[in-house]
């Protein structure tokens, strides 16, 4: 992939690493698409905006797509409130249908449930969940599934496909608990609404289990080019092998592609989220059914994390790549590419060739991301100034 009028910019070479058990290893892993469309009818039932009634199939408003209600006549009532906020909002299609997916889906929540414990102090503060509530916002995104265009958007290669099909990815959690640090007071909607969470469990016999709130955020572009929240709240149940996991936070082992090196990484909160993104990217079926085309705004935001834009969520992109192994490589030579001084100082201070700091190969430059549990390698990029 090279851009002749950006060279400095776009990586010299790409190589796609992909485990010949990738495929098997998932499969043995993943939920099947029948069990999954099963368990949806079961998950986040949403609440209509104006009278609170729980429903299964919510209409929403046709303008911005954001707003859910339960019937004609609760839109009608509610219209004088929300038409001052009301704009026409470009979200990948089926977004509540995709977070739906995700909900239901036990292993992605299982690492995203165990990042949670371990981010809102769950396990210091016996509190919490039980007396006091916890909430974890989830920034959700869209990229390409193929890392080529993904790269291609990055560096505003002008060659990417006009259509893409793009994935669900976990970009950030962002925790809240009672005591954190600078945190707001939780509003008095949203105190309810864990309440009820909390009541809701306790009669189900879950009285033990810690109960929060989680909210999957989703950000949208207005014709306005105004960046909307589109935001879904649900009840967090903490079972307690979740809280087992947290407390032993036994490592992901990886593995170096290049050189089939295991190495050990420290379970943490962004390493689960790590695993949670992985995992879907290595579902080329879309056996998840987490896959949707990407629209112009999900393009643009890759495209503003590749020129430093100061929005909010290309910078929380720009942090996930700063945090995965995957995106090294490509957030390197990302750094300072809009200057072409800096460029050529870069290559001169730093080695044409470095020992991969896991596998300590010399020219293992670009580490790949590999499945962490079990060992699948998915993708590596490689940067050589003379070729690979």
């Amino acid at each position: 992939m090279t851009d002749t009028n950006n060279s400095s910019a776009i990586p010299k070479a790409i190589i796609h690493v992909i485990d010949p058990e990738r495929e098997n290893t998932f499969r043995a892993l993943a939920a099947t698409s029948g069990y999954l469309k099963a368990q949806n009818r079961f998950k986040i039932l949403l609440k209509c905006s104006q009278c609170e009634t729980e429903m299964e199939k919510p209409r929403k408003c046709s303008k911005c797509r954001s707003v859910l209600y339960c019937s004609p006549e609760c839109q009608k009532k509610n219209w004088p409130t929300h038409k001052r906020v009301c704009n026409e909002v470009e979200h990948s299609s089926g977004v509540l249908k995709l977070v739906r997916m995700f909900s239901v889906n036990p292993l992605l929540m299982m690492y995203l449930k165990v990042a949670i414990v371990l981010d809102c102090d769950l396990l210091n503060n016996p509190r919490i969940g039980f007396e006091v509530p916890f909430v974890a916002r989830v920034d959700i995104a869209f990229e390409p599934s193929d890392i080529f265009d993904f790269v291609g958007l990055y560096f505003d290669d002008k060659v990417v496909r006009e259509k893409l099909q793009g994935m669900l990815q976990v970009n950030a959690m962002t925790p809240w608990y009672m005591g954190m640090d600078g945190a707001p007071p939780l509003t008095p909607q949203r105190l309810n609404q864990w309440r009820e969470a909390r009541a809701k469990h306790n009669a189900e016999g879950y009285t033990k289990d810690p109960v929060g709130l989680l909210e999957f955020s989703s950000a949208g572009l207005s014709k306005d080019d105004r960046c909307i929240t589109y935001a879904v709240s649900v009840g967090c149940h903490i079972s307690p092998v979740i809280l087992e996991m947290a407390m032993e936070r036994e490592p992901f082992v990886r593995v170096c592609p290049l050189a089939g090196t295991r190495f050990k990484q420290p379970m943490s909160a962004e390493t689960c989220l790590e695993y949670i993104n992985i995992h879907i990217r290595a579902d080329t079926q879309n056996q998840l059914r987490l896959r949707t085309e990407m629209t112009e705004h999900d393009r643009e935001i890759i495209r503003a994390a590749g020129r430093d834009g100061n929005d909010e969520p290309a910078r929380v992109l720009r942090e996930k790549m700063s945090r995965e192994i995957m995106y090294n490589n490509i957030k390197r030579q990302g750094q300072g590419a809009s200057s072409p001084e800096t460029q050529r100082a870069r290559r001169r201070t730093r080695p044409r060739r470095s020992p991969c700091p896991f596998c300590g190969i010399w020219g293992c430059k670009g580490i790949a991301t590999p499945i962490a549990q079990p060992n699948i390698r998915v993708c590596v990029t490689l940067d050589c100034e003379k070729g690979v």
